[in-house]
């Protein structure tokens, strides 16, 4: 939920500048892109770290998982768990080789453009039902308690978020 996401970051004015953009391209995002759409000094700087922390959370997820492990207070991590959950999280799919291939395949099969603030909520609820059935018959036997399971493919970010919480 990016409107949210940006809400959260006072920054929602700028809902409509993301609303055309993919996940990619989000992610990619440059303060020289940002000065291009008229979007503020301070806003954009904001936007490029909060980007950055976006880009962060699997390695954050790796250490609270070991935190959790050690047997260390769970206030912590459950509250930077909540604070994750806000952002805006890329369903991960194993079928695909790459993000790319699999942005095109969801584009062509609704027949509309990917955005991140798409108006067609009831087929993006769809894949998004779809990829949790998906995910959790795939992480769940990693979520029996071990120390440290299978290690999760780079990007699955919510395989990995699920199997922190599983811990």
């Amino acid at each position: 939920d990016v409107p949210a996401w940006l809400k959260s970051l006072r920054l929602h004015k700028y809902a409509a500048l993301f609303s055309q953009m993919t996940y990619e391209e989000m992610m990619a995002l440059t303060e020289c892109q940002l000065e291009a759409q008229n979007v503020t000094k301070g806003a954009r700087h904001k936007i490029v770290i909060s980007i950055q922390k976006l880009k962060e959370r699997q390695n954050l997820l790796k250490s609270l998982e070991g935190d959790i492990l050690e047997g260390g207070n769970l206030r912590v991590p459950l509250q930077e768990l909540h604070q994750m959950i806000l952002t805006p999280i890329k369903a991960y799919s194993s079928q695909n080789s790459s993000t790319e291939e699999h942005s095109r395949e969801v584009d062509s099969h609704h027949g509309h453009p990917s955005s991140l603030l798409g108006s067609d909520r009831d087929s993006q609820g769809s894949d998004c039902k779809d990829s949790a059935a998906g995910m959790q018959q795939h992480h769940l036997p990693g979520c029996e308690g071990e120390s440290g399971g299978a290690p999760l493919p780079e990007g699955d970010l919510p395989g990995q978020f699920t199997r922190v919480m599983g811990k």
